[in-house]
């Protein structure tokens, strides 16, 4: 089966997360494709291949060298975002696009003038949707990367590798896709998520990353009567929201610069909700941010009175840098399996968060390399199948020169 094959059959599972569900994993319908999954990995001939309950998926390339070689893997969730129906795709492939309007459906269209990425695959096979849900090239296309290299290493034996060992999870784009993933049992020396974005992607730093729930407590009283007595939840909420500075905002910030976002706002006049996610790539300038927040707080308290405004603060990852760092050997391994791939590196910072990062602080260093896909999230999503074959030829690479480490 060729590459493009494969991530079409992906494709046509619906495994669109629920961020709401206390279920793990977050829908049933993931189960689903990991079973497919995993069936598919058994006849390849992967080993070790097996499911937890969760829908974790663990298996193993067999190593055929009788060197001390490292054991690395790589890592790919099979979810799909909350932010637009992963049900029905209807994948197109754009052969030898001329890099002019695509017309998915009638009346929607998919322009370079508004995708201007689209400009950097002309004369390749784009794959697309019919405008109506997203692909899923988040992050499928990086599980059929991973699939179709383990097996052109199995057929391919003159390349020598070690152990690699592949690992697929449910529920990354809710953020939890890290926190059932068995280290222990992956049991690698590091390892590489392969959810990144176009050709040459590769990161290693990204947000620190804490949520925040405003809790705004106010006093119902008619209207007619309520000089000296009503305190409008619905207004303090508007206060507390002004309080932050509109240019730290996500609309105002870009590269290393950090943000306050306001997810959301619930409120009527007795109570009030504001919930926020606080990013920052700098360790310190986060924890100013979730200060900056509480000190929010107490002058609203100061001002309304104390017990009026409470805010829940919570981290939810941290800037893998941190760990990888120390590793940086294995970011040079990348490097050069780019350069011997023709393939230019481009190293960013991820405005976001991957279960790397999450994975890195549980102890298995895991940066970020492209999978290809480009306009997650959304009906306008694409993927090259030219830059996918180049993912997977970057993997093989990968194992190929782990091979020589202790050389």
């Amino acid at each position: 089966m060729e590459i493009t094959e494969r991530f079409l059959n992906y494709t046509k599972f619906d495994t669109q997360s629920n961020e709401d569900s206390p279920s793990i994993p977050s829908t049933k319908k993931q189960l689903v494709f990991a079973e497919y999954l995993k069936k598919e990995l058994e006849r390849e001939g992967l080993s070790d291949v097996e499911m937890d309950d969760m829908g974790y998926i663990y298996a193993t390339l067999k190593s055929n060298t009788k060197k001390n070689v490292p054991t690395i893997g790589f890592i790919s969730h099979y979810d799909t975002s909350p932010d637009c129906s992963g049900a029905d795709i209807k994948a197109r492939i754009v052969k030898d696009y001329d890099g002019g309007d695509i017309t998915l459906s009638k009346g929607i269209v998919s322009s370079p003038s508004t995708f201007p990425e689209l400009k950097q695959h002309v004369g390749e096979d784009i794959i697309v949707t019919d405008g109506h849900t997203l692909l899923g090239a988040d992050d499928k296309a990086g599980i059929a990367e991973i699939v179709q290299a383990m097996c052109y290493l199995r057929d391919h034996p003159e390349i020598e590798h070690g152990d690699i060992r592949v690992a697929f999870n449910p529920d990354e784009e809710i953020g939890k896709g890290a926190h059932n993933f068995d280290v222990e049992k992956f049991a690698c020396q590091w390892a590489y998520t392969m959810d990144g974005g176009d050709l040459g992607d590769l990161e290693y730093e990204n947000f620190n990353a804490a949520g925040a729930k405003i809790h705004i407590k106010g006093v119902s009283v008619h209207p007619g009567y309520a000089k000296g007595k009503m305190v409008n939840a619905n207004r303090l909420a508007v206060e507390f929201a002004d309080m932050i500075p509109a240019k730290e905002t996500p609309e105002e910030t870009e590269g290393y610069e950090g943000f306050y976002h306001l997810l959301g706002i619930q409120s009527c006049t007795e109570r009030a909700t504001l919930s926020y996610i606080i990013r920052d790539h700098d360790r310190n300038l986060f924890e100013n941010r979730k200060l900056f927040i509480e000190d929010c707080v107490r002058r609203m308290n100061l001002k309304y009175g104390e017990g009026t405004v409470k805010a829940d603060i919570s981290d939810q990852y941290y800037n893998m840098k941190e760990k990888i760092e120390n590793n940086m050997h294995i970011i040079d391994i990348v490097l050069k399996a780019m350069q011997e791939c023709h393939i230019a590196p481009k190293v960013a910072p991820i405005r976001g968060g991957t279960d790397g990062a999450q994975l890195s602080f549980k102890g298995l260093p895991c940066p970020n390399i492209f999978a290809g896909g480009v306009n997650f999230h959304g009906p306008y999503e694409f993927v090259s199948i030219q830059v996918m074959e180049k993912a997977m030829d970057v993997i093989v690479k990968i194992c190929e020169l782990t091979s020589h480490y202790n050389d």
